[in-house]
This record gives C-alpha cells, sequence and structure tokens, in this order.
C-alpha cells in the first residue's frame, strides 16, 4: 500500500503539476506554484528521507569524472551550435545578438537559481524520496530523465522534449555515480547558458521573443 502511495505521489508531482501548469494557466499562474512545490519538497526531504542540506554542497567528484565530463560538455557545446548552424542559421547567437544584457543576465542567473533548482528537485529529491520505489539506480535514471522532459511539454516543442529527455538521463546518471547535486548543477547550468547562447533559447523560454 505504502508503494501504491508512492507512486501516486510521483506520478502527480512529476506529471500532474506539468499538466497542470500547460492546461490551467487561466485558473492560476505558474510562478504562483514554484514556491510551495519547493518547501514541500524540502520537507519531504528533510523529514521523510535520510537527507541532510550539507549534502546540497557535496562535491567528492574524481579528476577523472571531471576530465570525461568536460570533454562531454564540450563534445554536447559543439553539436548544438552546429545544429543552429546548419538547421537554423537565422536564430544563430539570437539571443546575445538581439539582447546582449538580458544574455549576460541570464547566463549568471539560470545556473545559480533555474539549473540548481531543477537539479534539487529531479536529481536529489526524486532519487531520495523514491528510491522504495524504483529501487535500482537505472530505475531511478529512467524515472528521473523522464520526469525531467515530460515538464518541457510547457513550451509545445518536440526538440525541447528531445533534448531534455537526453540530458535528464546524462545529468541523472552522472548524480548517480557522484552523488553531487553541485557537480550536476554545474554541468547542467553549463549547457543551459550554452543553449541559450547559440541560438536555442526560444525552446525553453516563452517569452524569449520580446527581448531579440
Amino acid at each position: 500500500m505504502k508503494r501504491v502511495l508512492l507512486a501516486l505521489e510521483f506520478l502527480l508531482l512529476f506529471f500532474g503539476v506539468p499538466l497542470v501548469i500547460l492546461f490551467g494557466t487561466s485558473v492560476i499562474h505558474p510562478s504562483m506554484l514554484i514556491l510551495p512545490l519547493l518547501v514541500l519538497i524540502f520537507v519531504l526531504l528533510r523529514f521523510t528521507t535520510p537527507f541532510r542540506f550539507r549534502e546540497l554542497f557535496s562535491f567528492k567528484v574524481r579528476r577523472e569524472s571531471l576530465i570525461r565530463n568536460s570533454l562531454i560538455v564540450v563534445a554536447i557545446s559543439v553539436a548544438l551550435l552546429l545544429g543552429v548552424w546548419i538547421f537554423d542559421r537565422a536564430d544563430l547567437f539570437n539571443l546575445p545578438r538581439g539582447n546582449p544584457m538580458v544574455w549576460i543576465l541570464l547566463s549568471v542567473f539560470y545556473p545559480l537559481f533555474s539549473a540548481t533548482g531543477q537539479e534539487i528537485i529531479y536529481r536529489t529529491f526524486l532519487f531520495h524520496r523514491y528510491r522504495n520505489l524504483f529501487m535500482t539506480d537505472r530505475n531511478l535514471i529512467i524515472a528521473s530523465g523522464v520526469a525531467f522532459s515530460f515538464v518541457h511539454i510547457v513550451y509545445f516543442s518536440w526538440l525541447s522534449i528531445l533534448l531534455t529527455l537526453l540530458a535528464g538521463f546524462y545529468f541523472a546518471n552522472e548524480y548517480a555515480k557522484t552523488r553531487s547535486v553541485l557537480f550536476t548543477s554545474i554541468l547542467h547550468g553549463i549547457l543551459g547558458d550554452v543553449v541559450f547562447a547559440v541560438g536555442l533559447g526560444q525552446f525553453f523560454w516563452l517569452d524569449i521573443q520580446r527581448f531579440l
């Protein structure tokens, strides 16, 4: 019975809430859900799991992992740049060209707040709270990647869904190896900044056109 309730909770939080945001914006603005959800998540983490807040600052990542992931980030960045250059050259560097100040501010604050918040929710919280539901790291990685991708349905783009599915698996896999949400937040922040720099921001920010 406990696993059934836990499964229902998982479906409600990671699939029900995005659907509310997608279809219920006329009833409640998405921004009004952020703070209550974060409060709920930290309460659940603190009182129902072995989580301790110092985990948010843990960075026990081996040198080999740092080198490997640095190469992966460079390869992904080059691939995204080439993808925009080949398939949508008009949007190449659209935000830096259209509004350099917004791009600079976004490059600073996205890693600090958005990327970190998402990693706490989709990695730290999900791995701690739902371990008894999914049992293995492999299943947690799959659940994390799918849930992370699903929330991006609010951007109405198959490209957003696909890229975040791949990114979700990547970040979850690294978190499973290192148990460092700080490390995955850095990876997420860097790649997020690359996305906004090369010209893919419109797939991850609905109002970006007003700044271009």
